[in-house]
């Protein structure tokens, strides 16, 4: 009957055991620390690769929120990353889904001040990537300079849930407008914020760019029962509310044939952050900041060519990883190579190469300890036989030479016992030669 052949492991234990002379026990304790570093070292190789689709939450449909995501989704499609795009009701509900851990999305746009500094949960900012006006737009002949001006007035401030309602409750209350008061919130129908305002059934209404599309907002400026209201107090607004930025609309800059606007405007704007859950993947994080340049570095009537994104901390720091990009950029590997092919040589940089390392240093102290273990066995020997030795100095009775003939098989038989490496071959025919040299010593004196 044929011998079962051995399994894997046990030929690898049997190298070992043979090139280190150790014993079982302790080759099958080395081969599996190796084997775990070698499987623990695969296992982070690949997860710790970027995820190949990840999710934003963005803004109503038809918002700049939106329109800008989807920009996004085109410019890491061409780096073979996935972006879905969930749409919502702007920013408050995007902070809320970046908050809830049983909501699968990674990435969302959150208005400046929406927290107003607290519940900051666990996520990050990769920068400030755009201003955010606040436009409000009124009927009437006569120009209003006041926001306090639109108290017991009926009030379209966007839908729950949108920045642009957090903010206009904000600035309506350092008025002391009371919303649930003589002041009245009429909710726009069929997702159209500036119908009410055109149809005469409300009187002024609230537009952010996560609520409402460019298209409404320019359809209200070329109404001519429509104004835009302009923050004569604009300096005073930015002192009582820190994340608050005014911005200047110049005479004619929209429209210079129709001169729209008619006069200078100012509005306030906060800024727009990028959120991420913490713990986003580094490499993603480049990718993003990244699309955001491409999205927002442009010049528009409300920025200037590269001021966004910009590392600007509102209500949550900057990631250590955009701070990293925002001060050198991307890395030289990713500045290269293709996106997918950095990232399996970064990883093989930082897995596999600790990992040899490690074990490089580790495998060359195998045979200095080993060495080390041999020569002490070996000398354990040596000072044995040198003790029996010795007793032959002095005169020795038969039975004396007897025991020490006993003594001296036992040491024999304890050396011939032992596993020694081929490397150590001459020392141990040495001692065995020493060996019997002592004895051909006690036998002569018989």
């Amino acid at each position: 009957m044929d011998k079962a052949r051995p399994n894997p492991f046990s030929r690898l234990v049997r190298p070992v055991m043979e090139i280190f002379g150790l014993s079982r026990a302790l080759a099958i304790v080395v081969v599996t620390l190796v084997l775990l570093l070698f499987f623990a070292a695969i296992f982070w190789f690949f997860y710790s690769a970027p995820p190949h689709t990840i999710t934003m939450t963005s803004g109503a449909p038809g918002s700049s929120f939106q329109a800008n995501a989807e920009k996004y989704r085109e410019l890491l499609a061409r780096k073979r990353v996935k972006l879905k795009v969930l749409s919502s009701e702007g920013s408050l509900q995007n902070l809320q889904r970046l908050g809830d851990p049983s909501v699968a999305v990674d990435i969302g746009f959150v208005q400046g001040g929406i927290t107003n500094g607290t519940g900051r949960m666990k996520l990050e900012s990769l920068g400030s990537v755009t201003y955010q006006p606040l436009m409000i737009f009124y009927r009437g002949s006569n120009s209003v300079s006041l926001l306090s001006a639109f108290k017991g007035k009926r009030l379209d401030i966007g839908p729950p849930g949108s920045g642009t309602r957090a903010l206009a409750k904000t600035l309506l209350e350092l008025n002391e407008i009371e919303v649930d008061g003589s002041t009245t919130i009429v909710d726009s129908e069929g997702g159209d914020p500036g119908k009410g305002l055109l149809d005469g059934t409300v009187d002024a209404v609230f537009l952010m760019g996560d609520s409402a599309s460019p298209q409404v907002m320019r359809r209200l400026l070329r109404s001519p029962s429509v104004r835009l209201f302009s923050f004569s107090q604009a300096d005073g607004y930015t002192r009582r509310v820190s994340y608050l930025n005014k911005l200047e609309i110049p005479r004619g800059a929209i429209d210079f044939g129709e001169d729209i606007p008619a006069q200078d405007v100012y509005v306030m704007a906060p800024t727009v952050e990028l959120v991420a859950r913490a713990g986003l993947h580094p490499a993603l994080c480049d990718l993003l900041i990244e699309a955001a340049q491409e999205v927002h570095g442009s010049a528009s009537l409300m920025r200037r060519k590269g001021e966004f994104p910009a590392p600007l901390e509102h209500d949550y720091a900057i990631s250590s990883e955009a701070s990293r990009y925002y001060k050198s950029g991307k890395s030289f590997l990713y500045r290269t190579l293709p996106f997918w092919m950095a990232s399996v040589v970064n990883r093989v940089l930082v897995v596999f190469v600790p990992l040899v390392v490690v074990l490089i240093p580790g495998l060359r102290a195998v045979p200095w300890l080993l060495k080390l273990r041999m020569k002490l066995l070996i000398y354990r020997w040596y000072r044995a036989l040198m003790v029996v030795e010795r007793e032959l100095l002095v005169p020795l009775t038969p039975p004396q030479r007897e025991q020490l003939l006993v003594r001296l098989g036992e040491i024999e038989q304890a050396v011939n016992k032992m596993k020694v490496p081929a490397s150590f071959a001459d020392q141990f025919y040495g001692l065995r030669g020493d060996i019997t040299f002592v004895r051909s010593r006690l036998t002569q004196g018989k």
